[in-house]
């Protein structure tokens, strides 16, 4: 649908206000003693409220732990040694019978050795430990951006709606308050003017429901974002339509490849390490011969090899392969999840179009309708009753199509997100 639809949907929304509904700001008579909010200044960019919301996010705290412990994990595979040193220490004597006074005392390191391969295996599986972490932050922060999205959406149709209503309940006013005085100057019937009133305040208590169910959709806001400015409404509409290709690479799909690279690398990293890292050890030893004898130094120097069985590695390669087969087949069903919302997400957009289109074009004729059945009335030509109907006919449309802005407006932010497009 082209832009010009897409206004005439918000001028028919607002009740023929001096400008697009979505455009303008809301004043604080029409919350209904809500807080004040920022949308007169402009309000919030999508971009900015993601910041925001990022920073209370408990999925942040969470991708900064997961980043930290890659980190970690990196430092350690820089290492000169598999393991951390070990000191050793031994000391052995005979103050069992006999007693000759000998003495033994040894202290020593022990170093770890790196396999063959294994160090290189282990930096390329903590460098796309590293990956994952990144790619995993960039899945929380578009999951939040989702979220954003519908509780956005849903506080522009709370206002759309909360608008639409003031003014239909100001429209009744006047008319009650003219019936009124017709029925002072005998030219209109007790009845008629009774039900004016009537349906005044049944547009008084939809008002009254309207400015509620705002300021549940601002608390919802405020309690994502932290921000009392409600959302920028021009700026909701995100660039692209149905046909946007979204994002290089979206991050769930890109989460899901650096999760299969990971396991690879875990598979290589396990194949390179069949056995228990070699100790070398180097030490100093003591020995004293006893009974006035002298003592004497020697250097130590000891390996220790560890032989691989298929008792240790065949649970190990079984665990790191099936950790590879899971990532794969995960990576596959995901990429055809995508394409399949992305489809869906298209299709409701289309239809979210049309939708809006007969929306338009019903309040418009039904305003119309509301407008030429007025002047027949005042011209003393069509009863009360018959323009309270029309007025009610023409308030539902005008309702109806400013929740299908607010819907259209989604449509278009639900297709941003099932293409990963981050605000």
């Amino acid at each position: 649908m082209g832009t010009s639809a897409w206004l005439s949907a918000c001028v028919i929304a607002g009740n023929l206000a001096t400008g697009p509904v979505w455009a303008q700001p809301l004043n604080s008579t029409q919350v209904g003693g809500s807080p004040p909010t920022a949308a007169s200044a402009g309000g919030v960019t999508l971009a900015a409220a993601l910041n925001l919301a990022w920073q209370r996010a408990v999925a942040a705290r969470e991708a900064e732990g997961q980043h930290r412990r890659a980190e970690a994990e990196r430092a350690t595979a820089q290492s000169l040694w598999a393991t951390p040193p070990a000191l050793e220490f031994s000391h052995r004597n005979d103050r069992l019978p006999p007693h000759v006074g000998t003495r033994e005392t040894e202290i020593g390191v022990a170093l770890a050795l790196w396999l063959p391969g294994q160090r290189a295996a282990r930096a390329a599986s903590v460098a796309a430990a590293v990956a994952q972490a990144l790619a995993a932050e960039q899945v929380a922060r578009l999951r939040l951006a989702g979220e954003l999205r519908e509780v956005a959406w849903l506080l522009v149709a709370a206002q759309l709606v909360a608008q639409q209503t003031g003014d239909q309940a100001q429209s009744l006013k006047q008319l009650a308050d003219d019936a009124e005085r017709r029925v002072v100057a005998g030219d209109l019937a007790r009845a008629d003017a009774l039900a004016a009133q009537a349906d005044h305040l049944a547009a008084a208590a939809a008002q009254f429901e309207a400015q509620q169910r705002l300021q549940a959709a601002h608390a919802r806001w405020h309690l994502l974002t932290g921000a009392t400015a409600a959302p920028d409404r021009a700026a909701l509409h995100e660039p692209g339509g149905a046909g946007h290709a979204g994002a290089s690479v979206h991050p769930e799909l890109q989460w899901a490849r650096d999760t299969t690279r990971l396991a690879q690398q875990r598979v290589e990293l396990m194949r390179s390490s069949r056995r228990e890292a070699p100790e070398l050890t180097l030490g100093y030893r003591q020995d004293a011969a006893g009974r006035g004898g002298g003592s004497q130094g020697s250097v130590v120097v000891g390996l220790r090899l560890a032989l691989g069985t298929d008792g240790r590695n065949a649970p190990l390669e079984a665990a790191a392969l099936s950790e590879l087969d899971v990532a794969l087949a995960h990576e596959q069903r995901l990429r055809e999840r995508l394409e399949l919302d992305a489809a869906t997400a298209r299709e409701a957009l289309r239809a979210a179009e049309a939708q809006l289109e007969a929306e338009t074009m019903r309040a418009r004729l039904l305003q119309e309708r509301a407008a030429l059945i007025d002047k027949s009335y005042r011209a003393g030509q069509t009863p009360l009753p018959e323009l309270l109907r029309a007025l009610a006919a023409s308030a539902q449309a005008a309702s109806a199509a400013a929740q299908q802005t607010a819907a259209l407006g989604l449509a278009h932010a639900r297709l941003q997100q099932t293409l990963g497009v981050l605000p």
